[in-house]
């Protein structure tokens, strides 16, 4: 991989993981677009870790007032503490999406594989958003988020396990969908991505080192890590402006405009 594959996959990486519109997607659409080669499981695992970073920096004061509210649920044995609430809710909406990923692993990664799979999902994702704007009149806030609509949200992470399914925007529209406000709807879309992606880096790593890394990597490694980081950290501040002014129309039109383009593409090239 060459230093500029490096940084246009790390920018691909950052922006899409936060922005709905699919970075598995992106991930396997955009090489395979430009002929590229498929990325190496620990560039692809470093990258990930680098949208971890930027969510975490982001987020720092809630990740902290969540893991102090956690701790005093424990200690209490009580939900009342707002914050606390909200972490075992995050727990809870993870689960769908680990036991989903571990089940079914082998079937999810062939489906990397498959572009013309991929662009279909990145259309159902427009469809998805689309729907989502249609439906929801977004009378809740995060207080009011129960276990119900936890899991319920956390199908919706789980699906969007397939390539071409945006996580960001099947969480987001999940939200939606049980009347949350878009601004609400979207914090708990990227705290929910905490454990995700903690999760899949943690189990990627073990792979990644079993591989082993040459020292021809190193440099391609670090600025994917860097550029994936400081991407990822921009596009959750544009998006969590730009939600609480406008619809999600516009990732809807990008979605199928792209899912579009892949789609005859796969045909153009038999």
């Amino acid at each position: 991989m060459t230093i500029f594959q490096a940084i246009v996959l790390g920018v691909l990486q950052g922006a899409t993981e936060f922005l709905p519109v699919s970075s598995s997607g992106h991930l396997v659409l955009v090489p395979w677009l430009l002929g590229w080669p498929k990325a190496s499981l620990t560039f692809d695992t470093v990258v990930h870790l680098g949208t971890l970073g930027a969510v975490i920096v982001y987020f720092r004061q809630d990740i902290w007032q969540i893991a102090r509210g956690v701790w005093q649920t424990l200690r209490q044995r009580s939900l009342a503490d707002p914050h606390g609430r909200l972490g075992w809710l995050i727990a809870l909406g993870s689960l769908p999406a680990a036991v989903l990923g571990l089940l079914f692993e082998d079937f999810f990664e062939h489906l990397f594989g498959v572009p013309l799979i991929v662009s279909i999902l990145l259309l159902v994702t427009g469809l998805i958003l689309f729907l989502s704007e249609k439906m929801s009149q977004r009378t809740r806030g995060l207080e009011t988020l129960g276990v119900k609509d936890a899991l319920l949200i956390g199908l919706a992470q789980a699906a969007a396990i397939a390539p071409g399914i945006s996580r960001s925007g099947a969480t987001i529209a999940a939200g939606l969908g049980l009347n949350i406000g878009r601004a609400a709807a979207a914090r708990f879309s990227f705290l929910l991505a905490l454990p995700i992606i903690l999760g899949a880096g943690l189990f990627k790593i073990k792979d990644a080192v079993a591989i082993g890394i040459s020292s021809a990597e190193i440099t391609v490694l670090i600025i994917g890590f860097l550029v994936a980081a400081g991407s990822g950290y921009a596009c959750i501040y544009f998006l969590m402006s730009y939600i609480r002014r406008h619809s999600l129309y516009l990732f809807t039109g990008y979605c199928w405009a792209f899912g579009l383009f892949c789609l005859i593409m796969v045909f153009v090239r038999g």
